[in-house]
């Protein structure tokens, strides 16, 4: 359980760090990504430990990145 939670804040830091790097509000990536604003900021507050695929997809096409560069340390 605790790997899981270690992943799960890699993302959470991983999608922060690089949304903060390309200059993109928490607002603008939700948009750029089709998703809520509330599921933006509690992936990213850790708050929301199981994000499906298709939220991590989402949220990697609007960074511009692949959904494995979320997952590296």
């Amino acid at each position: 359980m605790s790997r899981q939670n270690n992943s799960k804040s890699t993302i959470a830091k991983n999608i922060k760090k690089l949304r903060q790097s390309k200059g993109i509000s928490q607002d603008r990536l939700s948009k750029l990504a089709d998703l809520s604003l509330n599921s933006v900021v509690n992936i990213e507050a850790g708050n929301n430990p199981n994000p499906t695929i298709e939220t991590l997809q989402k949220i990697a096409r609007a960074l511009g990145i692949s959904v494995s560069d979320l997952f590296k340390t």
